[in-house]
């Protein structure tokens, strides 16, 4: 179930038909990132469950999830730890395999991160089918994360991917409902 804010986000997200490819409306946030107010009422509504809890960590999926995922850490107090693709980062990483929708691939994190029993967030900017998002909870799982939460700006529910998490066991956030793909 989508929780709407009272300011319509919706309306500061650009719709892009057939991108990637025909058939496709993708949502663009940036529109939304460079609206200093819709940007800050969706930070702030991203965190409203979790204010005055103790969260460790944000965990971002890159790369809409760093700049999402970035502000939430910061409201929150919390440190922040990205979610990239195989062979980005630096030092010594842990890696998931997950699911796309024609295919796999590979996410990984650094492996000092988050300490085991930690309490983390996972955030991105958009949740569909849910396969990158489900890797992020079971890598952070995997490392003993206590995986409190996952947020997204935008969910298209006709897809299941927040049904997924909360197959899980994960609470899910989002602020705006897209129908469709």
């Amino acid at each position: 179930m989508t929780d709407m804010p009272s300011y319509d986000l919706s309306a500061v997200i650009r719709t892009i038909a057939d991108y990637p490819k025909p058939g496709i409306l993708f949502r663009d946030i940036t529109t939304l990132l460079g609206d200093a107010r819709a940007f800050r009422r969706a930070i702030d509504e991203l965190v409203q469950p979790w204010a005055g809890a103790k969260i460790d960590k944000v965990a971002g999926i890159e790369a809409r999830g760093f700049i999402v995922g970035g502000a939430v850490a910061h409201q929150l107090s919390a440190g922040f730890v990205p979610i990239r693709k195989k062979g980005k980062l630096p030092h010594q990483t842990v890696r998931m395999a997950y699911a796309l929708e024609y295919g796999e691939d590979e996410m990984e994190m650094h492996v000092d991160a988050i300490a085991p029993g930690e309490r983390v967030v996972l955030v991105d900017d958009l949740i569909a089918t849910g396969g990158t998002a489900e890797g992020a909870v079971k890598l952070l799982r995997n490392i003993g994360a206590q995986v409190e939460a996952a947020c997204f700006i935008i969910d298209l529910p006709d897809l299941g991917g927040a049904a997924k998490l909360r197959a899980l066991g994960v609470p899910v956030r989002t602020l705006i409902g897209f129908p469709g793909h």
